[in-house]
């Protein structure tokens, strides 16, 4: 058994640390790691009240932590919980999701409790793969798989995905009726109250925290919330603040209540997939990355682990919908299909893929069905007769942008008429040069005009360019990666215009009938055509709207005509390019 209550501290530079640990039911210890003097949380998330990193250790017949803790705890974390138990006992290590606030502990863990076994969806296991680099036990948990620890500590898993990473599950324990959440229904407040009997005192921090990271995701945050409504809960252990008892109804409404005003506001597309089959999974993530730079909302749904209503539920609601194939033996997936093609109506989006297992359900029957109904195809069937490479998932992530840019055409034509006449008048007086921007990262490679370019420094010799959010190319311009800038001339200008303005379908190759030659520094097309070139390095990226601002070092260059003259590009308007 714990101590009721025990709390150490320490004043290590630059802030304010402490933890306290209290039993917040039987055989159950919450370490709170205070963090009293943070500002900031990630690059846009600034705090008015410090923090907190809520871990967990329940001890039935079998022992399981839920969670660590954030980095700058190691010490004090670890000194606790040795105090708690010895933690090569532990049996279960609990990933609510991979977040280094959450897991930054974990490769710690490993090394002092090297048979521990860790648990979370796959999603999280993968990435922690990738995180410590050593081997480890694993259980891959889906939700309403249930883990028993004895002495009536049953625990059920729920799938929460995106709330607000990929990889988060709840954790319900039947015997204590707590909840486990990690970030979800959180809030960065910092005091010496465990618990929330301060509701007046924390309900601004509530709602600023589901602003920034829940709010995005409302449609997530809903269907997290019909899972978790059979559950009686008495506790919502957080991952941040205080933990939840007294107003539980209260804080789950006001979740409820303003992701359904959100959801009013978006466009949701829904992309169907079969969990570890074929390459299934991978290709729609790549899909719903290209939509996502298009702003609008993407729900993943696994066929064979959600209720047909829920199905339909998805599918009324969605704006577009993208299928990756099924196999033809599951007759699960048959009727979630039927189901689909029942909900669906002719004012939607549909998008089909391969799952490239060989044993697909045939792809063009279903697409004359929906057809047959009147939806939009968003972008041809993506065929998977290898496999996928990545070129593959470039492909996968061009259709999703495709779709995503169809779904928002009425949106854009409304942004365009929207600017006052006259501003938009004198902005399209700001005069600038033609360049065309190409670059390639591994087996992918792209292009797109751009006028909006610049030098930005001098020492070192650095430019600045302005990328549309949802451009193909935005994928491969990422911090370190390499591009050439391709400056037109004067005059001579209009082909190259001409070909990199055409839409190309998903996977086109951008330089078909272009000659070009490889750069010296990354390999990315300079285009022979060109007055100039800048072999350019990305150092930095930043957020302006519906564009990235991209700052790149120039490595070298070379001009074809030094008498020649760049082409330049006067806009009548400055609303819209």
């Amino acid at each position: 058994m714990v101590a009721l209550t025990q709390s150490i501290e320490i004043t290590p530079k630059p802030g304010l640390l402490t933890v306290e640990t209290v039993e917040i039911a039987p055989q159950t210890t919450a370490i709170r790691c205070l963090d009293w003097d943070r500002e900031r949380f990630d690059v846009e998330f600034g705090l008015r009240n410090g923090t907190t990193y809520n871990s967990f250790l329940i001890q039935g017949e079998k022992v399981a932590l839920v969670d660590t803790s954030h980095g700058k705890f190691e010490d004090l974390y670890l000194s606790i919980l040795e105090g708690l138990i010895d933690i090569s006992k532990i049996d279960y290590l609990i990933i609510s999701h991979t977040e280094p606030d959450h897991s930054g502990l974990v490769k710690n863990i490993l090394q002092l409790a090297p048979s521990i076994t860790v648990v979370g969806a796959k999603v999280a296991i993968q990435f922690l793969e990738n995180m410590v680099h050593q081997p480890f036990e694993s259980m891959v948990v889906k939700s309403g798989q249930k883990l028993d620890l004895g002495n009536g500590h049953e625990l059920e898993f729920v799938s929460a995905p995106n709330l607000h990473w990929p990889d988060t599950i709840f954790t319900y324990d039947y015997k204590t009726s707590i909840l486990y959440t990690c970030d979800v229904f959180g809030m960065h407040y910092c005091d010496d109250r465990t618990y929330d009997e301060n509701l007046t005192g924390i309900e601004d921090d509530f709602k600023y925290y589901y602003d920034c990271l829940m709010g995005p995701n409302a449609r997530s945050v809903l269907s997290a919330l019909k899972r978790i409504q059979k559950l009686e809960i008495a506790t919502v252990a957080t991952g941040h603040g205080p933990l939840l008892k007294h107003h539980i109804s209260q804080w789950i409404g006001r979740y409820k209540d303003w992701s359904l005003e959100q959801t009013k506001k978006e466009k949701l597309v829904a992309l169907f997939y079969v969990e570890d089959y074929g390459y299934s999974e991978n290709l729609v993530r790549a899909v719903a990355h290209g939509i996502d730079k298009t702003d609008v909302v993407v729900e993943l749904v696994n066929i064979n682990d959600v209720e047909l209503q829920e199905v339909r539920e998805i599918v009324a609601q969605a704006a577009g919908l993208v299928i990756a194939m099924p196999p033809q033996s599951s007759s699960t997936a048959q009727v979630a299909l039927n189901t689909i093609l029942a909900a669906a109506d002719n004012k939607q989006a549909i998008g089909l893929l391969e799952s490239g297992a060989g044993e697909d359900e045939p792809i063009y029957p279903l697409r004359n069905k929906f057809q047959e109904l009147g939806l939009t195809e968003a972008f041809p069937p993506i065929l998977i007769k290898e496999t996928p490479s990545e070129v593959t998932e470039q492909l996968c992530d061009e259709a999703g942008t495709d779709l995503g840019q169809w779904l928002n055409r009425e949106r854009t034509i409304k942004q365009i008429k929207s600017i006052d006449n006259e501003l938009e008048k004198s902005l399209g007086r700001i005069s600038t040069g033609l360049y065309i921007i190409t670059a390639k990262k591994g087996e992918v490679q792209s292009a797109m005009l751009a006028s909006w370019v610049t030098q930005a420094s001098v020492n070192p010799l650095g430019v600045a360019i302005a990328v549309a959010k949802d451009r193909a190319i935005e994928s491969i311009m990422q911090v370190s990666d390499r591009f050439v800038l391709n400056v037109l001339e004067e005059g001579k200008y209009q082909g190259l215009m001409r070909h990199f303005l055409k839409r190309f379908p998903p996977g086109a190759d951008r330089f078909a009938g272009v000659r070009t030659y490889p750069a010296a520094t990354n390999e990315s097309p300079i285009l022979a055509e060109a007055l100039a070139y800048m072999e350019c390095e990305i150092t930095t990226r930043m957020d302006c709207g519906d564009h990235w601002v991209i700052y790149s070092t120039v490595q070298t260059g070379r001009v074809a005509q030094v008498n020649a003259l760049t082409a330049v590009h006067h806009r009548k308007i400055g609303n819209h390019y």
